[in-house]
């Protein structure tokens, strides 16, 4: 916001302070991130600066980091880089394996969190639903509750489930969750559905309930009505929650840590290993990117707020 010509010198004297405390708190935030990036590009097996990097030596820099991501793990890493040299890569390169299995998880448990938190979001938008706020807390408790306490409890809900089922009068017959696929993605949805409630209840709060109405009136059934008229408009919400249950899903380490199996490895657990095991540079270079991929959902949920914004009527600023 410009400061108005007519501002006193007290007025601006607090406008620039206002504004160097503001790149003061935003680069405490992002300074780790300034610090991982340009380390992830040394050519030595270090975790600090070198001299020449400081010097900005371009020997002092290299993508060695990288290149070992893509070979560590391979059969043939030194052979010459063909199609069976990518095929040894998409099959047995370590990191390539693990980001799969990230990419396979996230995509699941997001599309799980965003349909079941998309249906309660709609239902706690509705004026007639009762005990709307308990409800709401509890569906959003994942997000409050810390994440140890979580993977805990469903690491013992997920180990022994037909003996908690028995407690409140269900029992049967029933397999263990814990170190299974399906275990880790009704995981990760658990924590994704929050966000999904959140954006799409802020994205229903500015809906107009008489275009149900209108539909209605012109003779489409409650499908039709969801499908043509409350979608489009709440869309840029649910895309948004999903790419925040798919962030969730894809930087979790600590559910992962309880719930899967030693083979179920996916990017947050391998580079735990990693920093447990051997330290090395490589797992800066899997952070940078890492980075990367989250600036690049960011930009994508602040395009869809924008757009919400415009065809709710609300001129972004």
């Amino acid at each position: 916001m410009a400061l108005p010509v007519y501002a006193s010198p007290l007025e601006r004297a607090w406008h620039y302070t206002y504004l160097v405390l503001c790149g003061l708190i935003f680069l405490f935030l992002i300074a780790p991130i300034l610090i991982v990036m340009p380390l992830s590009f040394n050519a030595e097996p270090y975790f600090t600066f070198t001299p020449k990097m400081l010097a900005l030596n371009p020997e002092g820099y290299s993508l060695r980091w990288y290149d070992s991501l893509l070979t560590f793990g391979m059969q043939a890493p030194e052979g010459p880089r063909n199609v069976a040299w990518w095929s040894d890569f998409w099959n047995n390169a370590r990191w390539m394996q693990v980001a799969k299995h990230s990419v396979i998880i996230g995509f699941f448990a997001t599309l799980v969190a965003t349909m079941l938190g998309t249906l309660a979001a709609l239902g706690l938008s509705r004026p007639e639903m009762p005990f709307r706020r308990g409800i709401m807390a509890v569906l959003i408790s994942p997000m409050i509750v810390p994440i140890i306490i979580t993977a805990t409890g469903l690491f013992f809900f997920y180990s022994k489930p037909c003996a908690l089922l028995a407690t409140v009068g269900l029992p049967g017959e029933c397999g263990k969750l814990a170190g299974t696929y399906l275990g880790i993605i009704l995981a990760h949805a658990t924590l994704g559905i929050p966000f999904v409630i959140i954006t799409v209840t802020a994205t229903l709060v500015g809906f107009d309930q008489s275009l149900i109405r209108a539909s209605a009136s012109l003779g489409a059934n409650p499908r039709t009505t969801f499908f043509r008229v409350v979608m489009p408009l709440i869309l840029p919400g649910v895309i948004s929650g999903a790419l925040f249950a798919f962030v969730t899903s894809f930087d979790e380490v600590v559910v992962v840590l309880f719930v899967a199996d030693f083979d179920q490895q996916t990017i947050p657990r391998q580079m735990w290993s990693g920093i447990r095991e051997q330290i090395s540079p490589a797992i800066l270079a899997v952070a940078t990117i890492l980075v990367i991929i989250s600036i690049a959902l960011l930009a994508t949920v602040e395009l869809l707020r924008r757009r919400s914004e415009r065809l709710r009527g609300v001129t972004p600023r």
